[in-house]
């Protein structure tokens, strides 16, 4: 009998308690207000097929109030992109751009890395 492994339920597989209740502990994070956020703003092209891409890193929150900040990011930018795994990914060497939208909105965010 193989077992598996159920991350989304802690790895509980069985309770002997009946009031036994599963709490989940990945919740969705509470997103720091922007002027608490630092965030780095990094240009990347491995593993891309040779593209540049500027990539955000270190957002603390949900990944609700990261898409949507991907989103304000790419329509200013002009370009696609994409968030995920608490990064948010954009098309092209935007630093300079990103970083001073990232300012405007209150976030500290500096340019870091390549």
């Amino acid at each position: 009998m193989s077992k598996k492994n159920n991350k989304s339920e802690g790895g509980f597989v069985f309770s002997t308690n009946p009031n036994f209740n599963i709490e989940n502990e990945n919740e969705a994070a509470e997103t720091l207000p922007p002027n608490e956020q630092k965030l780095k703003v990094w240009l990347e092209k491995n593993h891309r097929g040779g593209k540049t891409a500027s990539v955000i890193k270190d957002f603390i929150g949900n990944e609700e109030d990261l898409e949507q900040l991907a989103k304000v990011l790419k329509n200013k930018c002009g370009t696609g992109g994409s968030a995920k795994d608490g990064e948010i990914i954009i098309q092209g060497d935007h630093r300079e751009k990103i970083i001073k939208l990232l300012q405007d909105m209150g976030y500290a965010a500096k340019k870091a890395g390549g």
